[in-house]
């Protein structure tokens, strides 16, 4: 069994058709879908294009498949912040009940078994929640804790957009980076597994799919900062790693904090 793993696709599917192109010559067996799947200028397009993957795709609740679904049946998150909001009720605007039923209900953890590697559980943020924050220089108790709940050697998550590859507690922990919303480097972020580890990116073309963006999502909140962060660059991974460095602090605060 070899798997590709693609998370935070945050519906721009021109980045998500390149992924998949190099999904396919890779050979995988099973395709994870490690959360935030929609959320973004396209989202229903995204979540049409992974409904032909049929019984390839293995999916995972992210928080903003969570919010999205809560959106679609009339009850958005009044406590999100007013930009996550915003693209939350467009998603939800731009969706159909076929798209509600591939989100709703979705485990907030799986475990597969891969070759070379056992069992490896995959999940969006941590196994006990879908907005916990880990990073690449968490603590090892921030790991201990979050995936206490599961014995796996490798634990693949998403949730903070930048790939990383590292032992804490004995076990190891992979993020593949974002689909959609990459942070750190530029391109579209995935991770093949079987019998090894490999971080994998793919460059797609920026240009066209900022014209994508204006003629598919005109109404999209905050289109042109989508396109200019997120497309034609992105954030560094020292910035990125600042801002959710202040986030995970904040929620040791207040651990009923969402994001």
């Amino acid at each position: 069994m070899r798997v590709g793993v693609l998370a935070d696709i945050h519906g721009n599917l021109p980045a998500l058709d390149a992924v998949l192109g190099d999904v396919d010559a890779a050979g995988v067996d099973a395709i994870v879908l490690n959360g935030d799947i929609a959320t973004g200028p396209m989202p229903a397009e995204t979540l049409d294009r992974l409904a032909e993957l049929g019984e390839r795709a293995i999916w995972v609740r992210g928080n903003a498949d969570r919010e999205l679904v809560a959106a679609y049946e009339g009850g958005v998150n009044a406590n999100l912040p007013y930009a996550v909001r915003s693209t939350t009720e467009y998603g939800a605007s731009r969706l159909e009940s076929r798209h509600r039923d591939l989100l709703a209900g979705l485990p907030l953890s799986v475990t597969v078994e891969v070759t070379g590697l056992g069992p490896v559980r995959f999940c969006h943020a941590t196994t006990r929640s879908d907005t916990e924050i880990v990073l690449v220089d968490s603590p090892v108790r921030r790991y201990r804790d979050g995936f206490a709940d599961t014995a796996e050697p490798t634990v693949v998550l998403g949730h903070t957009h930048m790939p990383f590859d590292r032992l804490a507690d004995r076990r190891r922990f992979v993020n593949p980076g974002s689909v959609g919303m990459p942070y750190g480097r530029a391109g579209a972020h995935w991770a093949l597994l079987g019998p090894t580890i490999s971080l994998r990116r793919v460059d797609y073309d920026a240009a066209h799919a900022a014209e994508t963006f204006r003629s598919s999502a005109p109404d999209y909140p905050g289109l042109a900062d989508f396109i200019e962060q997120n497309v034609l660059t992105v954030p560094s991974d020292a910035e990125a790693l600042s801002v959710f460095t202040d986030w995970a602090q904040r929620d040791d605060e207040d651990p009923r904090r969402e994001e």
